[in-house]
């Protein structure tokens, strides 16, 4: 054996037992063991990774690395961006399905001024009118749900901070309320109820909660079902929560009175409902992220009834909301994702392209004049969605 090839045996033998079991998976090229050093130390790279990611996705993406804190070198940025475009792109979403219909809807689209701020959220707050960005007071606590109180402050979930904030967006003072269990450190979504109880999901930690904004005391309650994940929520005419339970086939509803939960089966044990609505006659609408349906629960008897959303199975249906008794919502994975409107009256869709793709709708939101507000996670945008009345 020469020495030359002896030192590059040597040479290989030493970079593979210097990453890890993950990285030695990872294809060969330029870029790879910058990779493999970095896009591992917030969560598991692979199961992160979904079905891949466009060019300008991935740039949000190594953009909001460096927002959250990973120590990414400028001259290393466009070499791991360009690794990653080229080893995993964006596969395996279906195409948009666009229905026409009656309905008439425009589209204004707005850019998030931080590059791979990554909005996921939206709120249509009563005074919302220009973009302002507002620092917090714990660093990369990852703001997450959010939703306004009477007296216009905005509550939000500190998602990888452990904590409910509290922000005025008159001062840009933050109040925060840490979780009271160690484990509940990831709350999701959050909604007031009728008497202005803070109610919120903590999803991997299979916990709901209960805020008392004047006392700041935090109540969690357990699901019956072990790792049901409970995610979206909303309120019916009388008050009582709806949640959906993403981990399983379920809808939870609680007495907020008596804290007492049930739980509704849904029929397809693959169902993965993600977020959920509620029009005037209290039934519970909610998208099955899993197999792209659109679901309707009736609580007062248990049936359920489901719409195949129009760009099939794989469109992963997400943010949902009742406008006026019409269902609107996003297939997050269409290319380019959708607005899609359903009319429960005639069980009609109806369908628009977003401008710019969307990329991944996570949530949606309502004006008080009854539009409707998308968050676009990975073209870093948001969108206004006015509705001809």
């Amino acid at each position: 054996m020469s020495r030359k090839l002896l030192l590059s045996l040597m040479a290989a033998a030493l970079l593979c037992s210097a990453l890890p079991a993950w990285g030695q998976e990872l294809p060969d090229g330029k870029g790879k063991e910058m990779v493999a050093a970095q896009c591992n130390s917030c969560h598991a790279f692979y199961a992160r990774l979904g079905s891949g990611y466009t060019a300008e996705g991935w740039r949000t993406v190594m953009r909001m690395m460096i927002n959250h804190g990973v120590s990414i070198p400028p001259d290393q940025l466009t070499t791991m961006t360009e690794y990653l475009t080229k080893n995993f792109p964006e596969k395996g979403k279906p195409a948009a399905v666009v229905v026409p219909g009656p309905a008439k809807a425009s589209m204004k689209v707005w850019q998030v001024p931080t590059p791979g701020s990554r909005p996921h959220d939206p709120l249509a707050a009563r005074d919302g009118s220009q973009v302002k960005e507002y620092p917090l007071k714990t660093a990369h606590s990852g703001p997450h749900g959010l939703v306004e109180d009477k007296d216009g402050n905005i509550w939000y979930t500190g998602n990888t901070g452990a904590l409910i904030g509290k922000l005025d967006p008159k001062t840009g003072a933050v109040t925060e309320y840490k979780m009271p269990d160690p484990d509940a450190n990831d709350p999701h979504t959050l909604i007031f109820d009728k008497t202005g109880i803070l109610w919120f999901t903590v999803q991997n930690a299979n916990r709901i909660g209960r805020l008392d904004p004047k006392t700041g005391d935090i109540k969690l309650l357990t699901p019956p079902t072990p790792k049901s994940r409970p995610y979206g929520m909303a309120l019916d005419s009388r008050g009582t929560l709806f949640v959906v339970q993403f981990g399983i086939n379920k809808i939870a509803k609680i007495d907020p009175k008596t804290m007492e939960i049930r739980e509704y089966p849904l029929p397809d044990s693959g169902a993965r409902p993600r977020r959920i609505a509620i029009t005037s006659d209290d039934m519970v609408w909610y998208t099955d992220y899993a197999r792209g349906f659109l679901g309707r629960l009736d609580p007062a008897t248990g049936k359920v009834s489901e719409w195949q959303s129009p760009s099939g199975p794989k469109s992963a249906p997400y943010g949902i909301s009742a406008i006026s008794d019409i269902i609107w919502y996003s297939e997050s994975e269409a290319t380019p994702n959708t607005v899609v409107r359903f009319d429960p009256k005639t069980e009609k869709f109806q369908s628009w392209a977003i401008p710019g793709g969307g990329n991944i709708v996570r949530n949606t939101s309502v004006t008080t004049d009854g539009n409707f507000v998308l968050a676009n996670s990975l073209v870093n945008t948001v969108t206004l969605v006015t509705i001809s009345k």
